[in-house]
């Protein structure tokens, strides 16, 4: 079974399962609640939005810049996917 690198990777299925439950949020509220750096975080989301994964949506609020991020249907699928499989290892070792 070939687990897709791009979910797979630890953060980002960190940055995956989060947007997936918590649906569009803020740069600062991932970097916060995951306990990431700027750096790190903003690279992760960069290699999901190459892939189509993520959108990344840039916005003034009070006069001050706000980035958020929100999977694509295709991140949905994806993130989706990974559990289907995770669940598919589980249920084999039953």
């Amino acid at each position: 079974m070939d687990l897709d690198k791009l979910v797979h990777q630890p953060t980002r299925l960190q940055i995956f399962a989060y947007l997936y439950q918590h649906g569009e949020s803020s740069f600062n509220d991932l970097t916060e609640d995951l306990d990431l750096t700027e750096g790190n975080l903003s690279s992760h989301l960069q290699r999901m939005e190459a892939a189509d994964a993520v959108e990344i949506r840039k916005e003034f609020v009070d006069k001050r810049p706000r980035t958020n991020a929100v999977l694509t249907d295709e991140g949905e699928a994806l993130f989706e996917d990974h559990v289907q499989q995770l669940q598919g290892l589980i249920d084999e070792l039953e």
